[in-house]
């Protein structure tokens, strides 16, 4: 990251997301951590007024890895059926079609009402194929838009916020190289590990043990549900491995650039068909 360094001091922020049609704002969580402490956590915000808080906050001087849990792009034989170069490409015709998409429900997607899973040999991008398993659990298709875990939905209601902030000069790797202001894609449970999230006895052992200094009323409100767990544990993971947040580089495999990649912690930093050098 050319402009932050490992030394550097970063804002990292981590927002749990929702595709939700009404009441987005009660779901989508926002995390943020400043020199290791979780200073903020909150809902609030719809999905517009996310993207304009997020760009708010770019105005600002100190380096920022932003990290939105949905999928920045779809398996690349699904961009050449549409025609499209590239995944902002991808993502303006997200914003146009994106809710025609989800109401017609046609293969290849699917999970709506009378609108079973398609014989579909690509139904992953590379990415989520790789991605390790955690308690069994992998990443779900974007071409599911219904059903238990589901993704699409947030996926494609999320495109949008990708063009928002690409517009305003944020990076969003692995397609851009990364800047002062870098958004990644991030996989919550590859943070939280197999903690059973449902159990709000699970989410507050799980915080104890290991984020024990966080103050004790952030740890009961990261507790409140999943979605707040989540945007809070994805910040503070983030911040543990900034060091490698700092080393990444634009993607140079073509697949990679049209797919995009999950960011994880930890040693390699990502799944993507070329590890960032």
């Amino acid at each position: 990251m050319p402009t932050a360094q490992r030394g550097d001091v970063l804002r990292v922020v981590a927002v749990d997301w929702s595709g939700a049609r009404a009441g987005a704002e009660r779901r989508i969580w926002f995390a943020e951590v400043i020199d290791g402490a979780l200073v903020r956590l909150e809902c609030g915000r719809g999905r517009e007024a996310i993207a304009a808080h997020v760009i708010e906050l770019a105005r600002e001087a100190r380096p920022m890895v932003v990290g939105l849990d949905f999928a920045f792009s779809m398996p690349a034989w699904y961009l050449r059926t549409l025609g499209v170069r590239d995944a902002q490409d991808l993502w303006a015709r997200a914003a146009a079609d994106g809710e025609r998409w989800l109401a017609d429900c046609e293969p290849p997607f699917w999970g709506r009402p009378g609108r079973p899973r398609p014989a579909l040999a690509g139904a992953f991008r590379a990415t989520e194929s790789a991605c390790p398993a955690v308690a069994g659990i992998r990443p779900k298709s974007v071409f599911q838009v219904g059903g238990a875990g589901a993704v699409g939905t947030g996926s494609l209601r999320g495109m949008p916020l990708l063009l928002a902030l690409h517009r305003a000069g944020l990076s969003i790797w692995p397609f851009d190289a990364p800047g002062r202001h870098t958004v990644v894609e991030i996989y919550p449970r590859a943070f939280t590990g197999p903690v059973a999230k449902r159990r709000h006895d699970a989410r507050v052992a799980h915080l104890r043990a290991h984020f024990g200094s966080i103050p004790r009323r952030i740890l009961d409100r990261a507790a409140l549900s999943e979605d707040a767990f989540d945007a809070a544990v994805s910040a503070l993971r983030m911040w543990e491995h900034r060091a490698s947040l700092a080393r990444l580089r634009r993607a140079r495999d073509l697949l990679t650039l049209r797919e995009g990649a999950i960011w994880l912690p930890g040693p390699g930093s990502c799944v993507c068909a070329e590890p960032a050098s």
